[in-house]
């Protein structure tokens, strides 16, 4: 496998958004290694501000998504969490959310933290946090140390031969007919709808 470097995080989200779709994120913590095929993502550029949490600036919170491309942003949500990948330069403040994975190794350990069906492990940003161990201690870990947890590019390249689409973002009260939202087209575990979009 081979890691994600710091220049694929400091570029655009849009790209690095869709981009990351077919790429592997791997945790480890003491009680073993889980990882799985991302299939959903979400952009959430500087310019389209009032989506984004860095839109009324910086604060203690939020911190991490002024620093430098390819850390991890972790925020709270309902007693949940979810995760992001910081990108581009220092100080613009913009990320990539984690929408879905697709499990591949681990699956024993992600059940024993979801208590859920193997189909809904890792399908949402909450769930798949929760699946993966991520929470507020991880925010500001750097993806590309390639320890505890990070992001690589499988070897094999039949995971990333698939339809990728794009549709509006969820959930979100502002800027919301923009298409950020990248996702595999035929994935079972993309964790909105799959017919909205469309194939880019």
């Amino acid at each position: 496998m081979a890691l994600l470097t710091r220049d694929f995080y400091d570029r655009d989200p849009a790209e690095v958004a869709r981009e990351l779709i077919g790429m592997r994120l791997v945790r480890r913590t003491p009680h073993g290694l889980c990882s799985g095929v991302i299939v959903e993502t979400e952009a959430y550029l500087a310019a389209d501000a009032p989506a984004s949490h860095s839109y009324r600036g910086r604060t203690r919170k939020n911190g991490t998504m002024f620093g430098r491309a390819g850390l991890l942003y972790v925020y709270p949500i309902h007693g949940r969490h979810c995760l992001n990948a910081v990108t581009e330069s220092r100080g613009i403040a913009s990320a990539v959310l984690i929408r879905a994975v697709m499990p591949l190794q681990g699956i024993e350990l992600m059940q024993q933290r979801r208590q859920c069906a193997p189909s809904d492990l890792a399908r949402g940003p909450a769930r798949l946090c929760e699946a993966f161990a991520v929470d507020r201690r991880l925010d500001g870990w750097d993806l590309t140390r390639g320890t505890r947890i990070w992001i690589e590019q499988p070897n094999d390249d039949s995971v990333r031969d698939q339809q990728i689409a794009v549709s509006p973002r969820i959930g979100v009260t502002s800027a919301h007919g923009l298409e950020r939202r990248f996702f595999s087209k035929d994935s079972p575990n993309v964790s909105g709808p799959r017919m909205v979009g469309r194939t880019r």
